[in-house]
């Protein structure tokens, strides 16, 4: 039997996400798809906090959360630290009075052949992606349980299915990621949180055009061809908007998405060729 909520949604002709004057902290926010993510809600009527290393770039990312019609608040942290991380949460609980979406979008990895790979550079990428996506969680959920209701979402990356001999660092953080994606899920879906992953392939962001144009420099090419090219490679036939990437996290951190529990959504134009 289909209950009486879940019809209202089916029955509605345009849908109401339920983010107004939700409460979230998105991390990684200056730029790129966390920067997206935190519009995106703000476009909801969410209030939201972005986090990141450096103040300026998020300073004007709050005032496009504002023009947004969102309320935002930025604050500067080094989420590779327990510190850090709580700092970002506190603030956000002062300013807001609670935490309701989590969105973690901090992090990358350098790369580096497996073969000359420092085992420091491992560490170094687990510390901010896996351990400080860990961190938040933990420090956010006992805010959304006192409500009864909750989101959280983590961007991944393809990289955690995908290992190959350049990207380990990157490969081990995002599987650790999609790890505690579940685990997180088996101890708080009974308190109304739901905890999803979304694996996003390469998508047009800056740090993505950086890592492509050390690529293209050393080829004597133009980063605009190479990934023009590996966007064909793809059924989709091109690289993925942060945009996009954005628009499925802020359903999975809707009031509409309330059936699905500790999935990975793989946003990779079709690239990703294991099953399912």
């Amino acid at each position: 039997m289909i209950e009486s909520g879940v019809h209202h949604l089916l029955d509605t002709e345009i849908m109401d996400l339920g983010l107004s004057g939700k409460r979230a902290i998105v991390t990684g926010g200056s730029r790129g798809i966390g920067r997206c993510c935190a519009l995106a809600l703000a476009r909801e009527g969410a209030r939201v906090c972005v986090t990141a290393r450096g103040r300026d770039l998020l300073d004007e990312v709050v005032r496009e959360i504002e023009a947004a019609g969102g309320e935002g608040h930025a604050v500067t942290a080094d989420l590779t630290s327990l510190d850090g991380c709580r700092k970002v949460v506190q603030e956000a609980v002062g300013t807001f009075s609670g935490i309701d979406i989590l969105i973690n979008c901090a992090g990358a990895a350098r790369g580096g052949d497996i073969l000359d790979l420092p085992a420091e550079q491992i560490d170094e990428g687990l510390a901010l992606k896996a351990h400080g996506y860990l961190r938040m969680a933990q420090l956010v959920i006992p805010y959304m349980q006192e409500n009864r209701w909750g989101r959280i979402v983590q961007i991944a990356g393809g990289a955690g299915t995908s290992p190959g001999r350049g990207n380990i660092p990157l490969s081990l953080a995002n599987i650790a990621v999609l790890n505690c994606t579940r685990a997180l899920t088996d101890a708080v879906s009974g308190d109304g949180i739901l905890v999803n992953a979304i694996c996003p392939g390469l998508t047009n962001t800056q740090r993505a055009r950086d890592v492509q144009q050390t690529e293209a420099d050393r080829l004597g090419r133009d980063v605009e061809e190479l990934l023009r090219e590996a966007g064909e490679k793809l059924p989709a036939g091109r690289i993925a908007e942060p945009e996009e990437i954005a628009a499925a996290a802020t359903f999975l951190a809707s009031e509409p998405c309330s059936y699905v529990f500790g999935t990975a959504v793989y946003m990779d134009g079709g690239g990703r060729r294991g099953t399912p």
